[in-house]
């Protein structure tokens, strides 16, 4: 008889986000019969362990049910706190990796390599990019750095990353796909991030700068695709979050976003094989940078906190992720949180975007 009542109590608790609230919301499923998600939404707090209060942020919004999963930098002055955190409050947490702002793990490449200026720090989020494109980066010194960034992770939580993906967008830059891809696939690490959004050419809320550098981002997303795919790397079958980041997050965005990610992932459901189940549910992921915002000269990956963190906005998004209006939404729109450690269980081969 104890089996018969744990088993469905297992499988349910893998279908729903673990806050108070959410286990409310699972009761009422389970006693009304309710329909079966349209959306399993990966809600990823990049950034976890910049700073205690990144951390702190991160982990309140986690408890809020605002995000599922977590993406933690092993480079990050918090990291060590920001593991713990993840241990004690039982948040699905991956790997955020660095090549572009602060210091190196690997400690064979802290005092001379391609990856680093002569402070000792990486480029940065544009001076990394520009030095792939003259040439001046050693794929085995970013292939040695992937690697020894894994093993931190694996030494500060003691396991594997449930999902892998580039601080800045840089896992899909040109050559640097490739090494990381091999990474993945020689380390059985099965999920990444392909930030290929809908709509994203159609946002003129966004600055042109920023609007330019996501296309730039799309461009090398989609180059990436068949590079995955060889390498046997999956992800969800929808991206969210570049047009929906910092001031632009608000209830009305996250709604729209997820009306476009079931109407781009429904729309190839004709190519996805497996059980009538697996051929009814969107999976999708939306990037987040919610926390209290950073104090200066608190925090960082080894030169302070940067403006993007010290933002006011970080705050913001905790806010609107939080807002029972937003969660009252998922539910409305039959969308189930969740980690990349659950899409283990929607495995099929992955839609082209």
């Amino acid at each position: 008889m104890i089996f018969f009542l744990v088993v469905p109590l297992l499988t349910y608790s893998l279908w729903w986000p673990w806050t108070k609230k959410s286990r409310n919301c699972l009761n009422q499923w389970k006693t009304t019969e309710m329909p079966q998600p349209r959306l399993m939404l990966v809600v990823t707090g990049d950034d976890f362990g910049y700073c205690p209060r990144r951390n702190q942020g991160i982990v309140d919004c986690f408890l809020g049910g605002g995000v599922s999963n977590v993406s933690l930098l092993v480079n990050a002055s918090a990291a060590k706190q920001a593991a713990d955190l993840a241990e004690r409050h039982r948040i699905p947490i991956g790997l955020h990796a660095n090549l572009s702002e602060g210091a190196p793990v690997s400690q064979n490449l802290q005092q001379v390599s391609t990856l680093i200026n002569s402070q000792g720090f990486f480029h940065g989020k544009m001076g990394f990019r520009q030095a792939l494109e003259k040439g001046q980066l050693s794929m085995n010194q970013v292939e040695l750095e992937l690697r020894a960034q894994v093993r931190q992770f694996v030494k500060l939580t003691g396991h594997l990353p449930h999902h892998m993906d580039g601080h800045q967008h840089v896992h899909v830059l040109p050559d640097i796909r490739e090494v990381f891809a091999h990474v993945l696939s020689d380390l059985r690490i099965l999920y990444t991030r392909v930030p290929v959004e809908p709509g994203l050419q159609n946002c003129p809320w966004l600055p042109e700068h920023l609007q330019s550098f996501y296309i730039k981002v799309e461009k090398d997303a989609l180059d990436s695709i068949p590079v995955f795919k060889r390498h046997g790397i999956r992800w969800p079958d929808v991206y969210l979050g570049l047009t929906t980041m910092g001031q632009n997050m608000s209830f009305s965005s996250l709604q729209r976003a997820i009306k476009q990610a079931l109407a781009a992932g429904l729309s190839d459901s004709r190519s996805r094989s497996g059980s009538e189940f697996h051929q009814s549910v969107v999976t999708a992921e939306l990037m987040v940078h919610p926390g209290y915002p950073s104090y200066p000269k608190e925090g960082g990956c080894g030169e302070g906190p940067d403006d993007f963190s010290q933002s006011a906005e970080r705050h913001h998004e905790l806010s609107v992720l939080t807002d029972p209006s937003v969660l009252d939404l998922y539910q409305q729109e039959r969308v189930q949180l969740c980690g990349f450690k659950d899409l283990n269980d929607l495995h099929r081969p992955n839609l082209h975007h």
